[in-house]
């Protein structure tokens, strides 16, 4: 069984993390992420109506004894609407584990960096404990880790466009550069995108759209959650390289050969 997955002081054996946002229903949204074996969850703090506590709330469909819950910034356009945010999640209660977003362009949703490192800044020093969403640029991913950042969730693509991880060797130069976790989040489409973040060496991976807006969530839920385990594993095993040329499964020499040639003289 492979390690846990810690960031922070929160330790989890599942390293697939899902959002709880598009789905038809609450009782979907819950069944998908029993589905998916997720152990921690992503809320957008901008849609629990937290001033409103008579209103219907998804956190109703959250067994929150088994599930950490991840507030995020989700839809804030610059660091100070993050930080309010943020501290209106910590001050409902729900947690100081934050995901921290800034967006600088509403077309394609692409982080806005330089706003994104002063809110992480910002947000450690009063005791954060940061997820900074971030382009996949090794650069800024050091910058957030010297910032104090739990650890950096570079984008696979633009988030909801399912195009799966577009720059696979910018991720690997960003787990070469810091050593905090290292979380793939955002463009993820299928199950084969999930097991390949996980063989390029990530940490885990954030999802939400691929899930909700599948034709059947559930099942997508246990295929991600499958994916997930298996491009760990296959990490870990270490792939064989790849070669220019054939190489024959079953060579001339070698120790079975020998043993059965050995054994019929």
């Amino acid at each position: 069984m492979s390690a846990a997955l810690t960031i922070g002081s929160v330790a989890l054996r599942s390293r697939l993390i899902v959002g709880t946002g598009k789905y038809r229903t609450g009782e979907l949204m819950r069944e998908a992420v029993e589905a998916s074996g997720a152990e921690m969850v992503t809320v957008a703090v901008r849609r629990l109506n937290l001033d409103k506590p008579g209103e219907p709330n998804l956190l109703e469909f959250l067994d929150r004894s088994r599930l950490t819950l991840l507030p995020n910034t989700a839809g804030c356009y610059t660091a100070e609407d993050a930080i309010r945010v943020a501290r209106l999640g910590r001050e409902a209660g729900l947690s100081n584990v934050v995901k921290v977003e800034v967006i600088g362009d509403q077309k394609t949703l692409l982080p806005d960096t330089e706003a994104l490192l002063s809110a992480t800044k910002a947000l450690v020093r009063e005791g954060f404990v940061v997820l900074p969403y971030t382009n996949d640029d090794p650069v800024m991913a050091k910058k957030l880790e010297d910032a104090g950042a739990a650890c950096v969730m570079p984008l696979a693509g633009p988030i909801g466009s399912g195009q799966g991880i577009l720059n696979p060797l910018t991720i690997r130069f960003i787990l070469e550069a810091v050593s905090v976790p290292v979380i793939v989040d955002a463009g993820v489409g299928t199950a084969s995108d999930a097991a390949v973040a996980m063989e390029l060496g990530a940490d885990g991976v954030l999802m939400n759209t691929a899930i909700a807006g599948a034709n059947d969530p559930v099942k997508m839920a246990r295929a991600m959650r499958l994916a997930v385990e298996a491009g760990r594993l296959a990490f870990e095993a270490g792939r064989i390289p790849k070669l220019p040329y054939a190489s024959a499964s079953s060579p001339a020499q070698g120790t079975l050969r020998a043993s059965v040639a050995a054994a019929t003289k």
